[in-house]
């Protein structure tokens, strides 16, 4: 790849917010790259009241859904529907035992949903206040599920970094924010999203190319990234 540094490793500019960045840091230099950690985001826990009266079972999309309902009820008894081993990984971790992942995105959810969650039980979806998609949408012909908005993803006001090679998208709502960011200039740099609909928000954008991982998660991403840029 054509690259801003005359020499050395390529700059890769990583958007995640914490503590995640940092994790996604350590396997960037791994790789032999330099790892630019400017996030596009920060969470904020938000306190909504819980109540799980009617509840049969919790549906998890993230990470930061996971740890902040954690926090909010110690309930770890109902059945849990992650969307990936990650998150699923995540909840086990917190103290859920009934764990099931759907490895994908948001549609294979609803499917596993449709397949394991039985018709009319209503579940409770810890999420994002600006969730990326409409998981009650995709289901509210077999069961209902409740959003309960326990983070948000916060537009932090670092600027956008002068010299990258390649910046990492970990979620649509980080392209949201890096599109409504861009300037121009960016046409020998490269981004490279975790899923299409992270990549979609970047579309139009003046950059050489946006690869996108062939799964939603991170050694996906990571894998993708390998490929874009080549032996370091």
């Amino acid at each position: 790849m054509a690259r801003l540094r005359d020499r050395g490793a390529p700059c890769v500019w990583i958007t995640r917010a914490q503590p995640g960045a940092d994790r996604t840091a350590e396997r960037v230099r791994a790789m032999g790259a330099v790892a630019l950690v400017r996030p596009l985001l920060t969470i904020q826990r938000l306190a909504p009241a819980v109540d799980l009266a009617d509840v049969a079972g919790l549906v998890f999309t993230s990470l930061n859904g996971v740890a902040a309902f954690a926090q909010l009820s110690t309930d770890r008894t109902l059945p849990v529907w992650a969307v990936g081993a990650a998150t699923a990984q995540a909840a086990r971790a917190a103290g859920f035992t009934l764990v099931v992942s759907a490895d994908g995105d948001l549609s294979d959810l609803a499917r596993l949903i449709r397949a394991q969650a039985l018709a009319g039980q209503p579940l409770l979806h810890p999420r994002a206040l600006e969730p990326s998609g409409d998981l009650a949408a995709l289901v509210a012909d077999h069961a209902p599920v409740r959003g309960l908005a326990v983070y948000a993803a916060v537009p932090t006001p670092e600027p956008v970094p002068e010299a990258f090679d390649v910046v990492l998208i970990h979620s649509p709502r980080a392209a949201q924010v890096l599109a409504a960011r861009a300037g121009s200039g960016w046409g020998c740099r490269l981004a490279v999203a975790i899923s299409p609909a992270a990549a979609r928000p970047l579309k139009g954008l003046d950059l050489a190319g946006v690869h996108v991982a062939d799964t939603p998660d991170e050694p996906a991403l990571i894998a993708a990234l390998g490929k874009a840029i080549g032996p370091v």
